[in-house]
């Protein structure tokens, strides 16, 4: 049986490349039949990826049957998985994010989770030697999922390692770090095509602080005006999103690459509470800036407070 493998819903840059990498692992070095699937429609750095290094799109699933092989990566979270995903045969787990528990196999399997600021370093890490045969396609997925989760090194995710590794990956492929990156963050930056809800999912995680549930959300971006600037709408449109999908609140975090901050926007009482505990800053409005603030894993939800 061919062994999927996937990362979470509301797939970003490393959840659509690092499935990629990992299911050529398995097919050309291991000889394990593998397919890389998504959990839904890629972001549209994700799709500029995939379209800059001729990368086939993988097909998108809403759910696995029952004792499928299944390698998770990116996330460890039930909640960003299909609802049968206990009911798979999980084979492996690769992963950067904390671990959250929830998740049960059918025996030992392997995992690899390390304070990495991208599943794809961690991969590289792995594959070892067996680089030498990867192809130029799948070493641009790599490199891009590395400079996306880092936003070129300014997220205080980044390690040296992924540094390093990045380095190593565009010199092999003759890119030029700064201005790819930039190509990449610009094609993030292009929100046009997209409704506030299709906005305020798309790259977003949801959790629970103390009895709240919350759709946490991310936009990253180099114009962060294009986003601001639909801020009555998309505040509107929270309220929607929150009860369609059984959360109490959407916090939305509009983080500046350029300008290493973010804006939160403040729709009601509970955000203004939240970010006010959270971040120790004073609310006066229906926006917020948390200057430094980058990264979702380190800095917003260990930090969140209600």
């Amino acid at each position: 049986m061919t062994t999927l493998v996937f990362g979470h819903k509301s797939p970003d840059t490393d959840s659509t490349g690092s499935p990629i990498i990992w299911a050529w692992y398995l097919n050309e070095i291991k000889g394990v039949a593998a397919k890389p699937v998504l959990l839904g429609e890629p972001n549209t750095e994700a799709l500029f990826v995939l379209k800059r290094w001729n990368l086939e799109k993988p097909e998108i699933i809403s759910d696995v049957a029952a004792d499928t092989p299944v390698v998770i990566v990116d996330t460890n979270n039930p909640a960003e998985l299909p609802a049968g995903i206990n009911k798979c045969d999980i084979t492996a787990i690769i992963d950067h994010h904390k671990l959250v528990g929830g998740l049960e196999t059918k025996g030992p399997i392997d995992i690899r989770i390390e304070p990495l600021a991208c599943t794809a370093t961690i991969m590289w890490k792995i594959i070892g030697k067996d680089m030498a045969q990867m192809p130029t396609d799948v070493k641009g997925a790599m490199l891009s999922c590395i400079l996306s989760d880092t936003l070129e090194f300014r997220s205080p995710t980044t390690t040296q390692e992924d540094k390093a590794i990045a380095s190593d990956l565009a010199k092999d492929l003759g890119v030029d770090i700064a201005s790819y990156a930039a190509e990449m963050f610009e094609a993030k930056s292009d929100i046009s095509g997209f409704s506030d809800a299709e906005l305020l999912r798309m790259d977003s995680k949801e959790f629970e602080v103390e009895g709240k549930k919350f759709r946490v959300s991310v936009l990253e971006t180099t114009a962060p005006k294009l986003v601001l600037d639909r801020k009555d709408s998309l505040m509107a449109s929270m309220t929607d999103v929150a009860s369609e999908d059984g959360v109490d609140q959407v916090l939305l975090f509009v983080v500046d690459i350029l300008n290493e901050e973010a804006t939160l926007m403040v729709p009601n009482a509970l955000v203004k509470t939240v970010a006010e505990k959270s971040f120790g800053v004073a609310v006066n409005g229906d926006t917020v800036v948390l200057p430094g603030v980058m990264s979702r894993k380190k800095q917003i939800i260990p930090n969140l407070k209600v």
